[in-house]
């Protein structure tokens, strides 16, 4: 996690010769770089396991057959004549103790350092090395940890903030807007690194507010636009949302979640604020909702927001949060076939042959012509957030006031609603345990399947696409639902609310649930142990 107050942090590293997912309890390697992470994480290490660690700077000695004590400041000091380099030593004894060479780390410190000079990368390099040989010969029973040589081939490693960022550009935004805050931070970095590159216009504003109503005007204007934020800048969003609701413009937001209510646990994770992104803004207007599982389907979720922003002119939410925001998969690679761009926008050669054009004209969908300002020839663009007629005037009589409310809402939610992909089914094809996931916990849930499904008839139903929800003419889920005998809903939340959500909408209730709300991410090990209870 990030540490906005700083004190301790630790990342976690998982790898396997199968597909890895989800993040343990248990581990088998633990790099200390300070006595507190002794302390706070040497029950998580596994008996056969290994602690490295440097007594002389921590000034404590560990004994037991865990502990490998490893000079990385004394190495540091004799052989790269600085302190700091001790990570560097470290690095490459953790490689040293797997016996996996130090080739990619030495490519990854010349990248890396290459702006400080020959003489800084080829300190780093020895440094690596002495410590990668220091282990290697004073672990003489880590040859039974048998690493494979990996394969050599390139894997894409991404993070969900920076899936989604580069979602956005390849769906052709060119503005995005949004104030700092955790854990969305990492989008407007990433689309700050991309600007000048894609021609992207990125604005730090100066609060919420003015963010959510710059990408409006923004899009108004004829571009492609996104704002993003966690719960509580969210809060400040609202009134702008309804906004986009009254004037049907299109705009993409992105809402990574984080434990409230107000700052929380700002570095820490929770699917806390669906029913609060479901039902925010003031009166009744439409929009859609995802939610991806992987930093994948983020990346193929925002490219469907655009799509279906510009497409019904609605608000549409790219929901996550801190778990899966920031941790780094890897991915074979993402196929870029599978990308949808269509410019529903007219400009001056579309409206040569129009005698009028009436921005929010009746039509049997609810999707008026949308023109851009300034591009629309002898036609005037007008927008009010005041209810109005079909040319976009005041108005104040009810009969326009209901054909407006159907056309807006009634006539585009069902819509919407055929857009919406069926939730992915994993595991058994006729279960007798169901276990139930929207967004972040896809990973953990798959790999509980994986772990049951040797001697239990057992599935995984996973929502990304989570308002509206999807139709069951694909597939009948609630039916699927009905007929298993044991059905469980997995939520990093207090009160269930995808499950309330549920209910609400097709009168289904979970009525086994488990419920995380600690501030972290399921682990494999304490969902196992929660659905263990069940069984």
């Amino acid at each position: 996690m990030s540490r906005i107050r700083g004190g301790h942090n630790f990342y976690q590293v998982r790898f396997s010769d199968r597909e890895v997912m989800a993040s343990k309890e248990i581990v088998d390697i633990l790099l200390a770089l300070d006595l507190n992470t002794i302390e706070i994480h040497k029950n998580s290490v596994k008996e056969e396991g290994f602690i490295l660690y440097d007594s002389e700077s921590m000034k404590k000695k560990f004994e037991g057959s865990q502990f490998i004590d490893i000079p990385f400041r004394k190495i540091a000091l004799d052989i790269g004549k600085n302190s700091v380099m001790a990570n560097t030593v470290a690095t490459g004894a953790v490689l040293g103790l797997l016996d996996l060479g130090l080739d990619a780390l030495n490519d990854i410190l010349r990248m890396t350092f290459k702006g400080k000079g020959e003489e800084i990368i080829e300190k780093n390099i020895a440094c690596a090395e002495a410590g990668y040989n220091y282990a290697h010969t004073n672990c003489p029973r880590c040859e039974a940890f048998g690493i494979p040589e990996p394969q050599a081939r390139k894997l894409l490693l991404i993070d969900g903030v920076q899936a989604i960022g580069m979602g956005a550009l390849v769906s052709g935004c060119r503005f995005y807007s949004a104030y700092p805050m955790s854990p969305s931070t990492g989008i407007l970095n990433y689309v700050a690194s991309r600007a000048e590159e894609y021609g992207l216009v990125v604005e730090q504003a100066e609060d919420e507010i003015s963010a959510i109503n710059m990408a409006l005007g923004a899009s108004f204007t004829g571009v492609r636009s996104m704002t993003g934020t966690s719960g509580g800048g969210f809060s400040l969003m609202v009134e702008g949302l309804s906004l986009a609701g009254m004037t049907e413009t299109p705009i993409v937001i992105a809402e990574m979640q984080r434990p409230g209510p107000a700052t929380g646990l700002p570095t820490r994770t929770e699917q806390g604020d669906l029913l609060f992104v479901l039902h925010a803004g003031h009166g009744e207007f439409p929009r859609v909702i995802f939610e991806p599982g992987t930093p994948e389907q983020a990346f193929y979720l925002t490219n469907k927001a655009f799509e279906l922003a510009e497409k019904y002119q609605v608000p549409v939410f790219i929901q996550s949060d801190q778990y899966l925001g920031e941790s780094e998969w890897t991915f074979e690679n993402f196929d870029l076939g599978r990308l949808v761009y269509n410019d529903y926008r007219l400009r001056e050669k579309d409206l040569e042959e129009a005698e009028e054009y009436k921005r929010y004209r009746y039509t049997d969908t609810g999707v008026s012509p949308l023109a851009v300002p300034g591009e629309a020839g002898k036609h005037l663009v007008v927008a009010d957030s005041d209810e109005h007629d079909e040319e976009g005037h005041i108005i104040e009589d009810s009969e326009t006031r209901i054909k407006m409310i159907q056309k807006r809402l009634l006539k585009k939610l069902p819509l919407t609603k055929k857009e919406i992909e069926a939730p992915l089914i994993y595991g058994d094809s006729s279960p007798e345990i169901m276990l139930i996931g929207h967004g972040s916990t896809y990973g953990v849930i798959k790999e509980i399947v994986d772990i049951y499904s040797k001697d239990k008839k057992i599935s995984m139903m996973h929502f990304s696409q989570i308002y509206p929800l999807p139709e069951p003419e694909g597939l009948d889920y609630i039916e699927l639902l009905k007929n298993t005998n044991l059905v469980i809903s997995i939520e990093n939340n207090t009160t269930g609310q995808f499950a309330k959500l549920v209910r609400a909408e097709t009168g289904f209730e979970f009525t086994n649930q488990i419920l995380k709300y600690d501030g972290r991410p399921f682990t494999v090990e304490n969902l196992k142990e929660e659905v263990d209870a069940y069984l």
